[in-house]
């Protein structure tokens, strides 16, 4: 049982690993990004992301900023979702500290996704929410009354259109 739980977990390692590393760039647009062993025995070994956005050293998750830590761990997540999808992935604002730049980057990753995976994601950004085919805003006209909004955006730009 050792064997075979040692053999799963270095293949399944590897190819997060492997997603981790070409995701990463493409969020960031450059650098780096690697998991680590912290012990030599699979069974009993944590897992650290070392990550070295554009024009910084590599360096452990905890001293990146929020925004770089927002990013690298979306990164993982999404490698993760790359070997195993699951129908639907929700987000709850991961965009919110991350710069335009970054939200741009971000939103492509979950365009280019979004063909295999449903995204369910709560923002207050702009960027984020023009890639979005639905949106449903909750609103407070008056204290206490919560009021659903939606918008179907294709049928939002047909009506716009005529």
């Amino acid at each position: 049982i050792d064997k075979e739980s040692r053999l799963r977990f270095k293949e399944t390692f590897d190819k997060i690993n492997s997603g981790l590393q070409t995701k990463f760039p493409k969020l960031f647009g450059g650098g780096q990004a690697y998991l680590e062993l912290t012990e030599q025995d699979l069974l009993v070994a944590g897992v650290n992301i070392i990550a070295r956005p554009p024009g910084k050293r590599n360096s452990s998750i905890h001293l990146l900023s929020g925004g770089e830590k927002a990013l690298t761990v979306v990164a993982l997540v999404f490698s993760i979702f790359d070997l195993n999808p699951a129908p639907f992935c929700l987000l709850d604002e991961v965009d919110a500290p991350l710069d335009d730049a970054n939200v741009v980057r971000f939103s492509q990753i979950v365009e280019e996704m979004a063909e295999t995976v449903q995204f369910l994601y709560i923002s207050h950004n702009k960027v984020t929410m023009e890639i979005a085919k639905q949106l449903t805003g909750v609103t407070m006209k008056e204290p206490g009354v919560s009021r659903m909004v939606s918008v179907d955006i294709e049928e939002a730009v047909d009506m716009a259109e005529r």
